[in-house]
């Protein structure tokens, strides 16, 4: 299927294919033309599935016919869990936005940094992509009007309720005019969840994707075991030897990743931490620079990984093993994004081996488990 068989216009063909998506994935295929039919939309899928497309591509194509609003008051409302989900969606409008005869303009919101730049920038905005405490400060500071949002998306809402934002959530539906379209998105479909589409949504339609990262062929997974000690330069060994312009490695606290990331730039490897012990700031410098080129590696925690998506992810590294299964499955999650390929790495010591079959029956996979003890890292 092409995605001038979904409906949308010419000119949005044009741009996604300018971006080389030549063709639409399959959350993509069946969100799309319900989206046009301005109908609310029930989105299970996983990351990586190419679900933001799939919404962001009707909703700027939906534009094209739109008469401008009042000033700060906006037609599209995105609500996201973190901080980088937010930019990271905001990003992927303001992309396929580029470029076409209509202006679109896209703000991302979200707290940890000043909120004045922020509110300035409200000024002929048309979307918001937000997260809840900095949408509400921006609310209450008359900054932005939700009474006149003609779309609300509300994306990962599982994360959302996970993350305590109900309440937050319960004052921004007030805001909102009841006449509107609404789209939620979630990985899985949990009472809580079930509980807020019945608040929010209007007989929608559900579309549910079934496919897990773990599932994906294009994911090549490996474990190797080896001593505590040597684990460090088996880490540089990896990474030297793969070669790969980018990798992320997953620790399981803020201190591991720095000493970890301070380690590898001893050792001639360009990298930086990302957890969220850093500032907001921080984490953006970080990100960017990661996928500038400026820094090959990136060393994070689960937590702070939810808002890394780098479409061209060739490698990740589990340095530490994760507390859960589930955690596993979104750290390789981040490899083998939107169809491309990847290989997920997992560093064992003796001692976590136990640990790592437990996770492999969750899972339902068996992982390839190679010993590395006889390696030489003499010089790493």
């Amino acid at each position: 299927m092409e995605f001038s068989e979904l409906g949308v216009s010419n000119e949005m063909v044009i741009r996604v294919k300018e971006l080389g998506m030549s063709n639409p994935f399959l959350i993509q295929e069946n969100v799309i033309p319900i989206f046009l039919k301005e109908k609310d939309i029930i989105g299970i899928a996983d990351t990586g599935s190419g679900k933001t497309a799939a919404f962001a591509i009707p909703v700027i194509d939906k534009l094209k016919a739109k008469k401008e609003l009042k000033n700060r008051h906006i037609r599209v409302l995105v609500i996201t869990p973190t901080r980088e989900l937010a930019v990271q969606v905001a990003e992927v409008f303001r992309s396929l936005s580029e470029n076409l005869s209509y202006r679109v303009k896209v703000v991302a919101a979200y707290g940890g940094v000043s909120i004045n730049p922020q509110m300035m920038k409200m000024n002929g905005a048309e979307i918001v992509v937000a997260t809840p405490g900095r949408l509400l400060d921006l609310c209450l500071s008359n900054a932005l009007s939700l009474s006149e949002v003609e779309t609300l998306i509300i994306d990962e809402a599982d994360k959302m309720l996970s993350m305590g934002f109900k309440d937050d959530m319960n004052e921004i539906f007030k805001m909102l005019p009841v006449n509107r379209q609404t789209a939620l998105f979630s990985a899985t479909l949990s009472d809580r969840v079930t509980e807020l589409t019945d608040v929010v949504l209007r007989d929608p339609e559900i579309i549910k994707v079934d496919e897990k990262p773990i599932n994906r062929p294009e994911i090549k997974q490996c474990a190797y075991v080896i001593s505590e000690e040597r684990k460090g330069p088996f880490l540089r060994y990896l990474i030297k030897r793969e070669s790969v312009d980018r990798v992320i490695v997953f620790v399981s606290s803020g201190r591991r990743a720095d000493l970890v990331s301070k380690k590898l730039n001893r050792n001639g490897i360009k990298s930086l931490p990302f957890h969220g012990g850093k500032s907001q700031g921080s984490r953006t410098d970080a990100l960017i620079k990661f996928r500038n080129g400026s820094v090959n590696v990136l060393v994070a925690t689960d937590l702070a990984s939810r808002g890394i998506d780098v479409a061209d992810m060739p490698l990740v590294i589990n340095y530490e093993l994760p507390r859960s299964p589930k955690d596993y499955i979104h750290r390789i999650g981040r490899t083998a994004r939107a169809g491309a390929g990847g290989d997920a790495v997992t560093i064992i010591t003796h001692s976590d081996i136990h640990h790592f079959r437990v996770i492999q029956s969750k899972i339902g996979r068996r992982i390839p488990v190679i010993h590395a003890d006889d390696i030489d890292l003499k010089g790493y």
